[in-house]
């Protein structure tokens, strides 16, 4: 495709279009804001004598994940709407690497007839590129402490490239999956259960680290250095969340017509409504389950548990439903984190919360939105891509998880068995319990605690 410089195109440009830019780019500045808020939660979790490593780890995988998005991961997404017009995915591919005609077009220069609103889908690449970085930070946070940096960031770029695929599949209006009647307005599937997938199989490989579980001979107890950062970083992710879910709507003529990135009908507050109410159900039962257990943990794991489990239906929901989800929601997340308790899994965020309240989160959209109209494409009257031509059903959303699950747990069986014969896999219990500040970057904690000091020193 070739692109006429020296042409314009006001209709590529106008004011109309600008504020379209503007919301999807606010969308932007909040998925960062989540990025901070994951950052503070791991810095007020991570061992002291591992924080800034921890903390490095992180930030270095989701810009791999980011800059690996922007050098093809795009092109997958965007593929569902080329073959809906009877192009193909390789079509897609090329037009939206990096390197590609579309990725490296002025708007104004590009004529409409070939591709109406380019601002608003090269802001949308920034958009779902930090999500690929999230996606890294999350897997980050079930192997932390235990993984080698090198295995750690072929594994970013690896689940950059699955995550884009399954986007592709499952998160859109045309895709395989939700062409079909699977619903997933949030994305929740290829971004949070996709690397709770992988993480299944490479916790498993890497095992407890010392401490943590039980006393160790020279880590009397794994002691956070600052559980009060957590509430801060939680309240960063919550103000940043709106303006997320305003970038999975799309706009059509009357200008503020708002559809669901699933094309079901919704409108912008009752989407706004929907999340302020499951966090707001989830703290309730998060606070009751952690003054009953006295473990503090349910105060954080409550509201993100709701956040989670009315993520996929935001769009669908009537808000007084939400509030009902994001009460019932902790306790899905409180049967999984007290399971891995009891059998010593060293994992507490990504399965409560994913395995947990995610799946349940799917699947009451599937019992109780089964017939919900969505899919295609507004404008497309007929065939196998016309406007709402699909329904919500349950076996669809079981569908969905069982691919989201299953193709993290193929991913990190296939990325476990190259990395074993490769790079190597974990650290050694000595490097944990030496801490990897000390070990990676030659830093030493400023404070010794008493759980890192060895018996009868």
């Amino acid at each position: 495709m070739s692109v006429d410089t020296t042409a314009f195109y006001a209709e590529q440009v106008t004011l109309n279009s600008l504020v379209q830019n503007v919301l999807y780019a606010s969308g932007t500045v909040g998925a960062i804001l989540v990025v901070v808020g994951l950052l503070l939660i791991d810095a007020g979790t991570a061992r002291r004598r591992s924080l800034f490593n921890s903390t490095i780890e992180k930030t270095l995988g989701f810009f791999l994940g980011f800059a690996t998005y922007y050098m093809i991961g795009f092109g997958f997404w965007a593929g569902q709407y080329y073959i809906m017009v009877d192009g193909t995915m390789m079509d897609s591919l090329k037009d939206w690497w990096l390197g590609g005609n579309l990725t490296n077009a002025m708007a104004q220069h590009l004529d409409p007839a070939i591709f109406p609103g380019l601002n608003t889908f090269q802001i949308f690449i920034f958009f779902l590129a930090v999500f690929a970085g999230i996606i890294n930070i999350l897997l980050h946070f079930s192997v932390s402490e235990r993984m080698k940096p090198s295995a750690y960031y072929i594994t970013c770029i690896v689940a950059t490239l699955g995550s884009s695929v399954l986007s592709w599949v499952t998160w859109g209006s045309v895709g395989p999956l939700t062409n079909l009647g699977f619903h997933d307005f949030f994305g929740v599937g290829f971004v949070y259960m996709f690397p709770a997938g992988i993480a299944l199989v490479l916790n498993a490989q890497m095992g407890k680290r010392p401490g943590m579980m039980e006393p160790h001979p020279e880590v009397r107890a794994y002691l956070a250095p600052s559980i009060g950062l957590c509430a801060p970083g939680l309240m960063i992710i919550f103000a940043g969340l709106p303006m997320v879910i305003m970038s999975c709507l799309f706009f059509f003529d009357p200008e503020a017509h708002a559809v669901s990135v699933t094309m079901a009908d919704t409108s912008v507050g009752i989407a706004l409504s929907n999340y302020a109410l499951v966090w707001a159900g989830g703290a309730i039962t998060g606070l009751l389950l952690a003054y009953r257990t006295r473990n503090y943990a349910y105060t954080l794991l409550g509201p993100l548990a709701g956040y989670v489990a009315g993520a996929p239906g935001f769009d669908v929901w009537l808000p007084w439903q939400a509030f009902l989800v994001g009460l019932v929601a902790p306790l899905a997340s409180y049967a999984v984190y007290e399971f891995t308790l009891k059998r010593g899994i060293d994992e507490h965020k990504l399965f409560p919360l994913f395995l947990g309240s995610g799946v349940l989160g799917m699947l009451l959209v599937g019992i109780f939105k089964a017939g919900t109209p969505r899919g295609g494409y507004l404008g497309i009257e007929e065939g196998i891509y016309a406007f709402q031509h699909g329904e919500i059903s349950l076996l669809m959303q079981v569908a969905g998880i069982v691919t989201c699950i299953g193709a993290g747990v193929v991913t990190g069986l296939v990325l476990s068995v190259i990395l074993r014969a490769t790079t190597g896999l974990k650290v050694s219990d000595e490097d944990q319990i030496k801490g990897l500040d000390i070990v990676r970057w030659g830093l030493e904690p400023d404070v010794v605690t008493h759980a890192d000091t060895p018996r009868g020193a």
